[in-house]
């Protein structure tokens, strides 16, 4: 049985793992000088491997797609990925917000105790080779720097990432390669990314990089889901980024889709419930300066100040029930998401429709797909990575075990 695997991301690499343990013979092919490029720059604040969700909540942050993934994360879920973490000698822990890291936080590690496994394994790793489809004859096509070079398989898995960060791999060059056949795709989107406000000159000058810290935000999509979180921003030359901004990020895409701009309301006081705060602003300000009144009552300063003067009219700040109303939900319109090359993920991708249960498209029996270049979409917190790996597995064991049902009945 002779498997190769185009992609040395997360699920290429699992994939592969899985079809070694199934006996088959894997040759892994990666378009890069190097595997594991994003992996590694996703960690290299810390790398966020999984979450400590219970399953239930764990499965509601894939959305729509969570019938799709459940199975994957029964066989592979996030318990067995730190499992997995620390037969390869790496330990892991829950951090305060509940997200699972290696206890260095460190990627480089694990990926190097990985790679050296699989090659024990016997996993041949050929870089620098980008796939370019097939030939007449159903032979892989690459680029290499020796040239085109031609390769059959008995099976090919793609695990090729979305479209975003293409500078590490992920350019979404495949969609066009799979559309020849008729492969239905959904169109590659932006997921966990910024977007776009109009600010004023003023407000951008004065404050793009400050940090908007411990904030409720609320984002509505187009079929009335409403998304409440808490989190931190960033203020950007743009608009707006970070982590609360990601966990609420499709429900803005899609209402910017469908509604041509998207609203984010904004809880600049989490901690202060709204009768209180109409109550500590209907203070007397006396000689002090609003800025002053604000930060002394409301404990509103810096960056919150600045959105309030940014968003809010010189009528409301005027009245205190207004101003209170406002820093309890300030309604900040967003424009348009960044680019798909900036966005930490990928929407968008090969339709489930199009697969079976083992992930092999249908239409084209023996080429199996994984990772982030299926139709779904996770938020950051260790969702992305947890299911890249779980598809990975899922596709390599059922590569294996698709080669064996045709060995049988061929004999």
């Amino acid at each position: 049985m002779k498997i190769a695997i185009i992609g040395g991301g997360p699920a290429g690499l699992m994939a592969a793992e899985a079809a070694l343990a199934g006996g088959a013979q894997v040759e892994l092919y990666d378009a890069m000088a190097s595997v594991g490029r994003k992996f590694l720059l996703a960690g290299k604040g810390g790398l966020n491997l999984t979450h400590s969700d219970p399953a239930e909540l764990f499965l509601t942050r894939y959305g729509e797609r969570r019938a799709e993934i459940a199975p994957w994360l029964a066989d592979f879920g996030p318990d067995a990925l730190r499992g997995w973490a620390k037969d390869l000698g790496v330990e892991t822990f829950v951090g305060s917000s509940g997200r699972v890291f290696p206890a260095d936080m460190k990627a480089a590690p694990l990926l190097r105790a990985w790679l050296r496994r699989l090659r024990q394994t016997g996993l041949t790793i050929r870089v620098r080779h980008r796939w370019r489809g097939w030939d007449n004859e159903g032979a892989l096509c690459f680029d290499t720097p020796e040239g085109t070079r031609a390769l059959q398989a008995d099976v090919v898995i793609l695990a090729l990432g979305g479209g975003s960060w293409p500078k590490l791999g992920s350019d979404g060059a495949w969609v066009p390669l799979l559309a020849e056949r008729a492969v239905p795709i959904a169109p590659l989107q932006p997921a966990n990314c910024g977007f776009d406000v109009a600010w004023s000159e003023h407000f951008r000058a004065k404050f793009a990089g400050h940090p908007v810290k411990t904030v409720g935000v609320v984002a509505k999509s187009p079929t009335g889901e409403v998304m409440r979180r808490m989190g931190e921003f960033v203020i950007t030359e743009t608009g707006v980024e970070g982590g609360v901004i990601y966990a609420v990020a499709a429900c803005l895409r899609d209402e910017i889709q469908a509604k041509g701009r998207g609203t984010l309301r904004l809880d600049l006081a989490p901690d202060r419930e709204l009768p209180r705060l109409i109550k500590d602003l209907s203070q007397p300000r006396g000689k002090r300066t609003m800025a002053t009144h604000l930060q002394r009552r409301a404990h509103i300063e810096g960056v919150k100040s600045g959105l309030l003067r940014e968003i809010v009219s010189k009528e409301d700040f005027t009245d205190p029930t207004r101003l209170a109303a406002a820093i309890k939900s300030l309604t900040l319109t967003l424009v348009a998401p960044r680019p798909l090359e900036e966005a930490i993920s990928t929407a968008g991708g090969v339709m489930f429709e199009a697969l079976d249960d083992r992930l092999m498209l249908r239409a084209l029996p023996g080429l199996f797909c994984a990772g982030e270049m299926l139709d779904w979409e996770a938020p950051t917190g260790g969702y992305l990575l947890t299911a890249c790996f779980a598809s990975g597995r899922a596709a390599g064991a059922g590569a294996v075990a698709w080669l064996t049902e045709r060995a049988g009945r061929a004999r």
